[in-house]
């Protein structure tokens, strides 16, 4: 197969992102409405879905706009049953919703913490992976996962979002092999620190994320932070034909940083930081 610049637009595809009224998912919206993708849009905050679904029709594209809870699963059957209704198929599915808790120690996390994080960050998406497998295998489709490099190294006082990001990759690998006979790709990106401000919703100060966003410079080699539409970059190539023969890949997005040697950033006290999840 000769490469082509054409395998890397998405023109007529159907789209179903996740958590898209905010951060990657937002980004990775409008990107692929530039790409010339059919958009489903689905997220909680009702305000946030409508700005990102309206930048992407400034882009060119078809939006359908579901608000919605992906830990509700009548809400995953109503956004899979009005996504077929509207457009007939679904060729790409994005899981971009997720949560994070500002670091906590093992000892100091509820159960009722652990609960959310792991039935927002797993089991929701298996979920709505789910119920979009019959349309996907139809289309012989695709899936992107977003992950985070917390998956694939260790930190310290990030227990269960770790063990939460480590899950979905191990999901991603796994729902690879079973789909690969059937044409159907599964791949996960594993973004590093992003600028998406989620630390702020879920407590820190304007003061101290600045702070966070500077560590990046030494936490990770290329020195910064990433910016959302980069993640979104590597989105869109593994949702491609680009991609065509990628499957099962847990994609680091991270400037280096999880194979640069271990290193810790928490001084004295750092334990004691504590706060409610928030949704991205």
């Amino acid at each position: 197969m000769a490469a082509s610049m054409s395998n890397f637009n998405l023109k007529d595809k159907v789209a179903l992102i996740t958590g898209s009224s905010h951060g990657i998912g937002a980004a990775t919206a409008v990107l692929f409405a530039d790409l010339g993708a059919h958009l489903v849009l689905t997220g909680r905050n009702e305000s946030n879905l409508s700005k990102v679904g309206n930048e992407c029709e400034k882009h060119g594209a078809k939006v359908l706009l579901i608000t919605g809870d992906v830990t509700k699963e009548e809400d995953n059957e109503t956004i899979v049953d009005k996504t077929i209704k509207h457009y007939g198929r679904i060729d790409i599915l994005i899981t971009s919703a997720g949560i994070y808790m500002m670091r906590t120690p093992i000892h100091k996390t509820s159960m009722e913490e652990y609960d959310k994080m792991m039935n927002v960050n797993v089991r929701a998406i298996f979920h709505i992976t789910s119920l979009v497998i019959p349309h996907l295998i139809k289309t012989k489709g695709c899936i992107v996962n977003v992950s985070s490099v917390a998956g694939l190294r260790a930190f310290g006082n990030a227990a269960i979002y770790g063990m939460s990001k480590a899950a979905l990759d191990s999901f991603t690998r796994s729902a690879a092999l079973e789909l690969a006979p059937h044409g159907v790709r599964v791949n996960s990106v594993n973004p590093g620190a992003t600028d998406t401000g989620i630390h702020m919703r879920v407590g820190m100060d304007e003061a101290s994320y600045q702070k966070h966003l500077d560590n990046c410079s030494s936490s990770h080699p290329l020195g910064r932070a990433a910016q959302p539409e980069e993640v979104a970059n590597a989105i869109a190539y593994l949702a491609s034909d680009a991609a065509s023969f990628i499957t099962g890949t847990n994609l680091p997005v991270d400037g280096g940083r999880q194979a640069a040697c271990p290193r810790s950033h928490l001084k004295s006290g750092d334990h004691q930081i504590s706060s409610p999840l928030k949704s991205t």
